[in-house]
Parts: C-alpha cells; sequence; structure tokens
C-alpha cells in the first residue's frame, strides 16, 4: 500500500468505539442493581463475567487461529456487531441475575475478536515501530474503557439506556471504519499453531517469566482498581460530604491511563520496555499501599494522587506485552502472548472476586490495599537475582 497514513488513526478510533463497550455494564451498576435484586457483589459479577468471556474469546480465536485464516478486518466488524447485540440486551426491561452474566461474558467473548485482533492489523501495518503502535491501541483501549463514564457523567440522558445505545452503536460503527477503509496488511503473514504444550517450557525462560510475572501483577491490580474506583469516589463523598462528579471523575481517572500508555511508548523507545514497566509498577505499587491515607487528604490531593494511580496502572501493559513478546522465538510469539494474556485475566478476576466479597466486611477505604499484592510480586521476579542471560 503506497500510503498508511491513515491506517493507524483509524485503528485507534475503532479500538477506542468498540472497547467502550468493556465497562459498559459497570457505568450503569446502579441501575442494574436495581433491576436484579443484586446488592454490592454485582460490581465484581459484571466485570468478571467480561473478563472470563474474554479469556475463553482469546483461547478459542487463538486455537481456530480465526484472524489467520480469515480477513482479521472482516473478523474485527462481525465481533463488534455481536458484542454490541450482546451490551444492547442490557435495556431489556426484563433482564435476571442469568441474562446478565450470560451478556456480559458474550460482550467479553466478542472483544477477544476485537482488542488482540486490532493488534494484529497492526502488526500487519507496522512491521517497525511496532512498540509505539501498541502504545496508541492500549492508550484506546483506556479511553474506551472509561468513556461510558463519560456519557453519565455529561448529564446528556439520565436514563441508563442511553449509554447502552451509544456504545453498542459506537461499536458498530468502529467496526465499520475497519472493515470499509482497513485491508489487509502488507505484513499479513500466517501465524504459529497455538503450541499450548509449550506454555510450561516458556516459563523456564528468565526474560519471559519476568516479563509475566510482572505483567500477572499489574492484571491483578488493574482491572480491579477500574472497577473499585467509583465506589472510592463514593466513599470520599461521604465521608467530606463533598459532591464529586463520580462518572466524570472515573472517567478521567481512567482515561489519563490512554495518555501514559501513549508516553510510555515513546519513552520505552529511549529508556527501553523494562525501565518504564518497572517504573510505573513502583508507583502503582505506592499507591496501592499508601491508600487508605488518599480517603483523608483535602479534595484536590485526592483526585490528583488516583490520576497518578490511573495513570502508572496502565502505562506498564504495552511495555511487558513488548518484553513477553521479545522473549520468546519466534515462532511461539502466539502461544507466548496468548498464554500471558489468559492467565493475567484470570488473575483480574480472582483480585476482583476478592475485593467484592471482603467490601461486605471491609471498607473501602482500607480495602484496596490488597492490590498492593500484584505489583510487589511483579516486582519480586525482577529484584531476584540468578545466573541467567542478560535482560
Amino acid at each position: 500500500m503506497r500510503n498508511k497514513s491513515h491506517i493507524l488513526p483509524i485503528i485507534i478510533l475503532a479500538q477506542f468505539a468498540c472497547t467502550s463497550l468493556w465497562f459498559a455494564g459497570n457505568a450503569i451498576v446502579e441501575d442494574l442493581t436495581l433491576q436484579t435484586g443484586l446488592g454490592k457483589e454485582i460490581v465484581g459479577y459484571v466485570i468478571s463475567s467480561v473478563q472470563f468471556g474474554f479469556i475463553i474469546g482469546t483461547f478459542c480465536f487463538a486455537m481456530f487461529m480465526i484472524a489467520d485464516r480469515f480477513s482479521p478486518s472482516k473478523v474485527f466488524f462481525i465481533c463488534s456487531v455481536m458484542a454490541s447485540v450482546c451490551n444492547w440486551s442490557l435495556a431489556y426491561d426484563g433482564i435476571t441475575t442469568s441474562t446478565l452474566l450470560l451478556a456480559r461474558f458474550g460482550t467479553g467473548f466478542f472483544l477477544a475478536g476485537i482488542y488482540p485482533v486490532g493488534m494484529k492489523i497492526a502488526a500487519d501495518y507496522y512491521e517497525h515501530g511496532l512498540g509505539k503502535a501498541l502504545g496508541y491501541l492500549v492508550g484506546a483501549l483506556v479511553v474506551g474503557t472509561g468513556f461510558p463514564y463519560l456519557i453519565g457523567g455529561l448529564s446528556i440522558n439520565s436514563s441508563y439506556i442511553f449509554i447502552i445505545r451509544v456504545t453498542s452503536f459506537l461499536a458498530i460503527l468502529g467496526g465499520l471504519s475497519i472493515w470499509l477503509f482497513v485491508p489487509n496488511g502488507p505484513f499479513r503473514k500466517p501465524s504459529s499453531n497455538l503450541q499450548l504444550k509449550a506454555s510450561f517450557s516458556l516459563f523456564k525462560l528468565p526474560n519471559f517469566r519476568k516479563a509475566a510475572f510482572g505483567y500477572f501483577g499489574h492484571m491483578w491490580e488493574l482491572y480491579a482498581f477500574w472497577a473499585f474506583t467509583p465506589l472510592a469516589i463514593k466513599a470520599y463523598n461521604q465521608i467530606h460530604h463533598t459532591n464529586l462528579s463520580i462518572p466524570l471523575w472515573t472517567f478521567i481517572i481512567i482515561a489519563i491511563g490512554g495518555v501514559s500508555c501513549v508516553l510510555g511508548g515513546y519513552l520505552s523507545l529511549k529508556k527501553g520496555s523494562k525501565k518504564i514497566a518497572l517504573t510505573a509498577l513502583i508507583i502503582s505499587g505506592i499507591c496501592c499501599l499508601a491508600s487508605p491515607l488518599f480517603f483523608y487528604v483535602p479534595e484536590a490531593i485526592f483526585l490528583l494522587s488516583f490520576i497518578v494511580w490511573g495513570a502508572s496502572v496502565i502505562a506498564d501493559s504495552p511495555q511487558f506485552s513488548t518484553m513477553v513478546a521479545n522473549a520468546v522465538p519466534t515462532k511461539l510469539k502466539a502461544t507466548g502472548l496468548t498464554i500471558v494474556n489468559s492467565i493475567g485475566f484470570g488473575i483480574s478476576i480472582i483480585s476482583i472476586q476478592l475485593l467484592s466479597h471482603l467490601n461486605k466486611t471491609i471498607a473501602i477505604t482500607s480495602l484496596l490495599v490488597i492490590l498492593g499484592i500484584g505489583p510487589i510480586m511483579g516486582l519480586i521476579q525482577f529484584l531476584v537475582k540468578k545466573k541467567e542471560p542478560s535482560d
């Protein structure tokens, strides 16, 4: 293709539009509580069902090599439509707990044909400078994740159905733009077969093991932090009798991570992915451990603390993914990335459900300290010195 300057912007916008479905359920969780009769535990159920669907979807798409056997752009479009249908079903008046969880599972399943496939499409066009491109794509995911909260915070329409309709419509537009304007890339090549039997041997590689455990620690913290940020803001309002907009500030705290991903992508070109990833992991880990203090400081400091947390909690994601990809033989890259991502999302379900369960007895002001387990365990892998090849 002679001119590909429009490709990356279209992929970025499409990723943003389609991943707005990821937290659409969480943005309307109070309304869903009234519809289903669930209590506080609904926060964990809504996001965990998406995560579980994404894990199953990732394995299915990888094992059947869907994006290799068929045009990735068409796969992206079809999945955007199916994910939108699942999301739209949340608007059903007679929704039950079972249909809610099934709808969110379906959304997660088809997001596996959007987020990873979008990265593959980018790789098909950008043989060089992929790290920077991935920084943009993860940034698009982050802003898309927070977007439903922005819709709610702007008070354009008080009905939660409006959020469902906007995110569903956006996702279809995003998928359509990929299908119409992003044909198969010039560097598209069939990937190696997914070799699950090789997964255990990969962990014998020192650099892979370090990057993988760093990513696992990051995932223990990330989605639980995003899911419980609205509850943290609500708690601050109750303690100090303030009136911070929960949806608007949740969007800002999540979306700032999109900026940090892009900046991290550029900085990694000079400093290296490892330094950027570890710096972000250290900062977010400190925020976890210091979080009880955040609830008893002036409003500006509380918001600034959560903004710093929101920026650091995701900035390491594209860098750990880059480190994982670079640590394995070319023929096992697909296997390595699939295994690491699947385990990572599985870990996120455990941390979300743990916090949901403990939130019944532990105040949110102390609860978020538990997220520090992830960064600590991730950092330990890099601090342990063994006789192994240089990083």
